[in-house]
C-alpha cells in the first residue's frame, strides 16, 4: 500500500496540470486492490476544500467525488465506514463535509457531544455538533 496525498489526488480529480495530473493519472491507476492507495482522513477533508475553493464543486460533485473515492476497489480511505456515515449526512444536511467527519469520528469514540465555535454547523440540525459557550 502507498499514501496519497492531497496533491496527487487533486492533480488526478481536476486534470490541471499538464505535467503532475500525468504522473498522478499513471500513479493512481497503477494502483490495484493488492497494491492501493491510501486516502487519509485528512487528505479527503483537504482534497474537499481544494474541489469547493478552488474548482467551483457544488456539493453533489463533491459527494459523488466522495463517494467514488470509497468506491475505488484499489483505494483505502481511512475510517471508511465513518466517511460513509459522514456522506450520508453531507447529502441531505448543511453543514460542511468536514464537519460532518468531525461529528461522526467523535460520536465513533463515545463522545457524548461535540463542542464548536462553528455556528454554521451548529445550525445545521443534523449535524449534532453544539456551540461551545
Amino acid at each position: 500500500m502507498i499514501g496519497l496525498d492531497t496533491n496527487v489526488v487533486v492533480r488526478y480529480l481536476a486534470q490541471d496540470d499538464p505535467k503532475q495530473s500525468a504522473i498522478a493519472t499513471r500513479l493512481i491507476e497503477s494502483l490495484s486492490q493488492e497494491e492501493p492507495g491510501f486516502i487519509g482522513v485528512v487528505v479527503l477533508a483537504e482534497t474537499v476544500w481544494v474541489m469547493e475553493d478552488l474548482y467551483g464543486a457544488n456539493r453533489e460533485k463533491v459527494a459523488a467525488i466522495i463517494e467514488t473515492l470509497l468506491q475505488t476497489r484499489a483505494l483505502v480511505v481511512q475510517d471508511a465506514e465513518i466517511v460513509w456515515r459522514a456522506l450520508s449526512r453531507f447529502r441531505a444536511g448543511g453543514a460542511d463535509f468536514a464537519d460532518y467527519v468531525i461529528e461522526r469520528t467523535c460520536g465513533a469514540q463515545g463522545c457524548q457531544a461535540t463542542y464548536t465555535f462553528d455556528r454554521h454547523a451548529t445550525k445545521a440540525s443534523d449535524c449534532g455538533m453544539s456551540l461551545a459557550t
